[in-house]
């Protein structure tokens, strides 16, 4: 089989059609796997697989060595499901941090309850200083890479690291001041 994906990754290249297709229907099993395996309940399995595929899909020109596809998949699946847990942290206190109440179904006082509990959120992040807020938003709410962040701000990925373990360690002590306790709403890897 791996001799199989080789020459659709090479097909791939060359734009033969349907590989893309084919190669996703490879590669998203494998994906979906190690996500629902390695994610954590609070990660979306088929939603961090659907990325997976698609970064790979996307940089398949940087794969050198054909003949370790699977490694580089699984480098892939690794840098996505960090992304995927640095937002589940953000919405471990509330889903949507921008206070944006989306039609779930609930009553008028349960509305009012999200729409109390994303104004504290907002309170508690405009109560950090400047640097650590645009990090954790950064990082966290906007699911940028530590490495992109420091780019972005022109200044070194650990002190990026250092802004972002500070903010979180505020929050979570603001939130908790306030009475906020995260929400323990799980997700499930497509099962219910």
């Amino acid at each position: 089989m791996s001799a199989d994906i080789e020459g659709l990754i090479e097909d791939s290249l060359r734009g033969v059609p349907g590989a893309q297709e084919q190669i996703a229907r490879c590669f998203l099993p494998l994906a979906l796997g190690w996500c629902a395996r390695l994610g954590g309940p609070r990660v979306d399995a088929e939603d961090a697989a659907h990325d997976v595929l698609i970064v790979a899909l996307t940089r398949m020109g940087d794969l050198r060595q054909r003949a370790a596809w699977r490694a580089w998949l699984y480098g892939i699946t690794r840098r996505v499901l960090a992304r995927h847990r640095r937002t589940a942290w953000v919405r471990r206190w509330v889903d949507d941090v921008r206070g944006d109440i989306r039609d779930t179904g609930a009553g008028p006082s349960e509305r009012a309850a999200l729409s109390e509990r994303a104004r504290h959120v907002q309170a508690i992040l405009e109560g950090l200083p400047a640097k650590q807020r645009e990090v954790l938003v950064l990082c966290d709410a906007e699911e940028r890479t530590a490495p992109e962040v420091a780019a972005m701000l022109d200044i070194p990925e650990g002190t990026v690291r250092s802004r972002l373990r500070v903010a979180r360690q505020r929050f979570q002590v603001a939130a908790t001041g306030r009475g906020l306790e995260p929400e323990l709403q799980l997700v499930s890897g497509g099962a219910s």
